[in-house]
């Protein structure tokens, strides 16, 4: 499968439900399913590159593979919420966990792996660390993508200045290149790579031209944090990580500001004591694109 197929799934909240999109590749049936969960103010095709990648492995040996790609609530494809203020990870994990009962019906699930950038990975914090879910499958393995349960405050701060700007483009490439300004971090990409990771990132306006994907609103819930708010909900995140069962690779930039060297080890001592990998010249988040950011993902979850 060159592209993948488009779904979506409504969700209850409190304002008459939403709707979430999501992606899917590989074989619907299969019992191995494989998440893929993106960043902040990013969306579900982020993946294409590792999703492909995954299933030309899965296919050498001779096994089956789903993959689904969602588009948190207010981004890509899925629809925007009526109250900025939900806009927090209880919704998220809520819809990532009717989305997961809502496969498991499709055909029934033995095996679950996860694949989190940054805000894509605490949503899988929260659904491999907390007891007693109705996870159709126990989670196998966890790949956090430059992102622990300490989040750094000046990272947050950063972010918060671009973030909830959707601008306005007159073409694609204009906006490519803002995206390119924006997120320097991301490290070297081809031009090629790079039209590939904005083009998704786009919605055409009625009146021509382009806006980010993203509901603007997404910066109310962020915009309320505080420094002390911010440091309760990283303790609430350590004792979810310290509940992790599930196999768990770390992968950071060497110049990540969110993801620091001392979170890192600190998640390699503790709760499921994981593998950290780090990427030279790469800040937040590694796009998971290039062959050397590939590789370790493929023989975590497919040995």
């Amino acid at each position: 499968m060159t592209e993948p197929t488009l779904h979506h799934l409504s969700c209850p909240d409190a304002a008459d439900g939403h709707r979430i999109a999501w992606w899917q590749w590989g074989d619907a049936r299969s019992p191995h399913l494989v998440v893929c969960v993106h960043g902040l103010t990013r969306q579900a095709r982020d993946f294409d590159v590792l999703a492909q990648a995954l299933l030309a492995r899965a296919a050498e040996r001779k096994q089956t593979l789903r993959i689904v790609c969602p588009d948190i609530v207010g981004r890509g494809q899925s629809d925007w919420l009526k109250d900025p203020m939900a806009y927090q990870f209880p919704t998220y994990a809520a819809d990532m966990l009717a989305l997961l009962g809502a496969l498991h019906q499709q055909a029934a699930l033995a095996s679950l792996d996860w694949v989190g950038t940054s805000m894509g990975g605490l949503i899988g914090i929260i659904l491999a660390g907390t007891p007693d879910l109705p996870l159709p499958a126990p989670m196998r393995r966890l790949v956090l993508n430059d992102v622990g349960p300490t989040i750094e405050w000046a990272a947050l701060e950063r972010i918060g200045r671009y973030l909830g700007k959707p601008g306005a483009f007159a073409s694609v490439e204009q906006a490519a290149a803002y995206l390119r300004t924006i997120a320097p971090s991301f490290g070297p990409h081809t031009d090629a790579q790079w039209l590939a990771l904005s083009r998704p990132m786009l919605r055409a306006l009625p009146a021509g031209g382009w806006r980010l994907h993203y509901d603007p609103a997404i910066a109310v819930a962020q915009a309320a944090m505080t420094p002390e708010s911010a440091a309760e909900g990283q303790a609430v995140l350590w004792r979810l990580y310290d509940q992790i069962s599930a196999q768990t690779l770390v992968l950071r930039g060497a110049d990540s500001d969110l993801l620091t060297a001392a979170t890192t080890r600190a998640m390699g001592e503790r709760g499921p004591r994981a593998r950290a990998l780090e990427f030279a010249g790469i800040g937040h988040a590694p796009t998971l694109v290039a062959g050397n950011q590939v590789r370790p993902v493929l023989d975590f979850l497919l040995p």
